[in-house]
């Protein structure tokens, strides 16, 4: 028998009893379209962490002061007390030469007045090296000078966000406008990076010079002198990061006077190992939906099998017909194998159309991210030719083994 042959005749058999073959099919149906939405949710998620690391930005640490013990015996959360200095960040650039960039930084609230129009913002009081290491890009206009971080100039740039809602399609650069009650010039606009790994607006911000923020914007937050929120640093190579913390949090304990035993008073926050912890977890959960598609179909699988062998119990005489009219018994496990196949198949097409429609809905209307592409559909397409060669072997193999006379005999 040829291949068109050996589908035809599976087809008639198929066609013989269409309800039986269409319940059967339908745990394939449920596998492969569990498998395409649970994949696709599972990629959906990792890609989110991969715009998480774009957006945090990869080999860096975060430094924030007043993590620790206060007053009473309570746990202090970190920045709220002021325990970093502009002096730290400075020995942080001299004495370990593996950190590339440092930036010591302040921020708090603010209202940004243009004209009738005001926005309700973040400033950021930051050093040079802050914009490299949150890989932030000037989109107009020029980056602020020596001048402008030397003597607290009133200049100040502004996220796309606040732009926009300030300035509409209006070029903002050279305008004036007040941050608070302080009047200050637009010297640039920021490139919009759009919404953060934590959904965060990242372009609803304005950027001042470190000094600037300390004399004109934090006057009534009592700064002590030089202190800062938060130290921000970057690492030129990545397997340099973990050592990196190791040296930071020896130098500040050494230059904070922290006796060995006592808690730092400060906390150091590593990018990477957040990343790589979140990472972990997605692939602990892709594996989890993974294994429970992989039973859907294991079940849709023992169902063809099941059938497959209660057909081959029916059908004993037409085998042993067969058989005595020549056909061998590769014959006859290429038939039933054929029908085993040709119940997955159609069952794997209705499961791969269901399987992309629900991870289509599961991306409007769920909470849930999906990345639905062609990798995903060819892995649901092999998964239903596998189930129908894996659960339909056995029972073409009893089929072509059973002998032709006893066969006959089967009433």
């Amino acid at each position: 028998m040829n291949f068109l042959e050996v589908l035809r005749t599976a087809v008639f058999a198929l066609r013989g009893n269409w309800m039986r073959s269409a319940l059967t099919s339908l745990g394939v149906i449920i596998g492969i379209a569990a498998v395409i939405v649970m994949v696709s949710v599972g990629q959906g998620t990792q890609a989110e962490i991969d715009k998480l690391v774009s957006g945090l930005g990869s080999n860096r640490l975060d430094i924030s002061g007043g993590s620790g013990v206060g007053g009473g015996g309570a746990r202090l959360a970190a920045g709220s007390r002021y325990t970093l200095s502009v002096e730290d960040a400075d020995a942080i650039r001299k004495e370990i030469p593996e950190v590339q960039y440092v930036a010591a930084s302040l921020r708090g609230g603010t209202q940004v007045v243009y004209a009738e129009n005001n926005w309700s913002t973040q400033w950021q009081g930051v050093q040079p090296d802050w914009f490299d290491i949150n890989e932030w890009v000037i989109a107009s206009g020029q980056p602020f000078d020596a001048r402008d971080y030397s003597g607290a100039a009133k200049s100040v740039i502004l996220g796309d966000t606040v732009a926009r809602q300030l300035f509409g399609d209006d070029d903002p650069v050279g305008q004036s406008v007040r941050l608070g009650r302080v009047p200050f010039t637009v010297v640039a606009t920021l490139k919009a990076k759009g919404q953060g790994g934590f959904g965060q607006d990242q372009d609803d911000l304005v950027v001042v010079p470190l000094e600037t923020a300390r004399r004109r914007l934090s006057g009534a937050t009592a700064l002590p002198p030089g202190a800062v929120q938060q130290i921000s640093l970057g690492v030129a190579r990545a397997e340099d990061l973990s050592y990196v913390q190791t040296e930071v949090e020896a130098l500040l304990r050494q230059r904070h006077k922290i006796q060995p035993g006592d808690d730092d008073d400060f906390s150091v926050r590593n990018i990477a190992q957040i990343v790589a912890t979140r990472t972990q977890t997605t692939r602990l959960m892709s594996l989890l939906l993974g294994a429970v598609a992989g039973i859907s179909l294991i079940v849709g699988g023992i169902g063809i099998m099941n059938i497959m062998l209660v057909s081959v119990t029916e059908r004993i005489r037409e085998i042993g017909l067969r058989m005595a009219v020549g056909a061998g018994p590769g014959d006859i496990r290429k038939q039933f194998l054929a029908e085993a196949m040709l119940i997955s198949l159609i069952g794997g097409v209705i499961g791969i159309a269901l399987g992309m429609v629900g991870a289509l809905l599961v991306g409007k209307f769920g909470s849930l991210p999906v990345a639905l592409n062609g990798k995903v559909v060819g892995l649901a397409a092999g998964f239903s030719i596998a189930t129908g060669l894996f659960f339909g072997y056995y029972p073409a193999r009893k089929a072509s083994l059973l002998d032709p006379i006893e066969a006959l005999r089967q009433q």
